[in-house]
């Protein structure tokens, strides 16, 4: 059995805990490539974060993809990410890729309304975006009037600080005021190679459900029909 089919039956199984199971969602990942990520980057460990949330993808959208982004100050959008292509992706997408500007200052709130662009006014679609988002410590305050922008629409943002910097903006995000519903969550593991799978999606996943079912209530998702949704709420 390879890494990813192991990665995704621990998936399936928090997945089954949260009762997240038939639920439909695109999910995507966005990497800080900033100068302080370089380390993570060369040892593989970048490679290994996008190979778990694609376990994650591979239970909740239809084709399996994970949706990559990629920020410093400057940002890139990199093809998605697959079970035929994960192997070397980093790699090949990101470190050998001349055209993406790398390990330069952090500003999260441009590919943040990237984001946002995609899944609302590019590809809008009826099901939710499970969006993780990972940093390394000091995070513009920026990222507030984005995140309050995007309550009244179907993404969910899972912030995951990785290091041992300052994740002060991070860490006000439970407490942000002015949103239709709570939409982001943070949680912060100083080593993130030292996680198991099972720590990982269970911290990954804490908020996601809740967030699912009060956005369902406000009406944030179009959906009218039955939908995967509705096993999680009885209404089948």
């Amino acid at each position: 059995m390879n890494t990813i089919s192991l990665k995704k039956k621990t998936a399936s199984i928090v997945l089954e805990k949260k009762k997240l199971t038939g639920v439909a969602a695109k999910v995507g990942i966005v990497l800080d490539i900033s100068g302080s990520m370089r380390k993570l980057y060369r040892e593989g460990v970048v490679q290994e974060v996008v190979e778990r949330v694609l376990a994650v993808a591979s239970q909740f959208d239809d084709d399996g993809a994970l949706d990559v982004w990629v920020y410093d100050n400057e940002f890139s959008r990199l093809p998605a990410a697959t079970e035929a292509t994960f192997m070397g992706y980093v790699e090949k997408n990101i470190l050998a890729n001349d055209s993406i500007h790398k390990f330069g200052r952090n500003d999260e709130p441009k590919v943040m309304e990237d984001v946002i662009k995609k899944y609302t006014k590019e590809e809008p679609s009826d099901d939710p975006v499970f969006l993780v988002f990972i940093n390394d410590g000091g995070c513009k305050s920026g990222i507030k009037k984005f995140i309050v922008e995007s309550s009244d629409k179907p993404i969910f943002w899972q912030f995951i600080g990785i290091g041992d910097s300052n994740f002060d903006v991070l860490k006000k995000l439970d407490t942000m005021e002015g949103r239709l519903v709570d939409n982001a969550n943070f949680f912060h593991v100083p080593d993130i190679d030292q996680v198991t799978d099972e720590e990982l999606y269970n911290q990954m996943l804490d908020e996601f459900p809740m967030w699912l079912e009060e956005a369902k209530e406000k009406g944030i998702f179009r959906k009218k029909r039955k939908s995967p949704l509705d096993f999680i709420f009885g209404n089948r």
